[in-house]
């Protein structure tokens, strides 16, 4: 990613922070549920914990996107984890469509050409990263 990239990022979800994160969680699997129902069986019936667990995640590794001496050692976990779910590679394009739909929605008009491909340059080395290590 670019250095401008990195502040994009961390910029625009700055904005999203302020959302309750029930409300992006539940936009996001709303979206990966409807475009891709066979994915639902991989989560929990209750979606509570796990739209608090997807925001508190993209936090961590955002604020730390500086750093990713830091976040390395997360992200080979959360990868790990992953894999043990049932999550396969052919999944991470459907979770990094979705999750560009929800920003796209969340910022509404803030949404813009940088934007995207700055959100789209870090998805895809968080996909990569997680990929390589599950």
């Amino acid at each position: 990613m670019k250095p401008e990239q990195i502040k994009i990022v961390k910029k625009t979800w700055k904005i999203l922070m302020g959302v309750d994160p029930k409300i992006i969680g539940d936009a996001f699997y709303s979206k990966l549920f409807s475009d891709q129902p066979s994915i639902r069986k991989l989560f929990p019936h209750d979606m509570n914990q796990q739209y608090t667990k997807l925001v508190d995640m993209l936090s961590s590794i955002i604020m730390n996107l500086d750093h990713p001496y830091i976040v390395s050692p997360g992200i080979i976990a959360m990868a790990k984890r992953h894999s043990g779910y049932g999550v396969k590679p052919i999944h991470y394009a459907m979770v990094g469509n979705a999750l560009l739909w929800t920003l796209k929605e969340g910022l509404g008009t803030e949404w813009n050409q940088d934007i995207e491909e700055a959100w789209t340059s870090w998805y895809q080395t968080l996909a990569e990263a997680m990929i390589q290590n599950s």
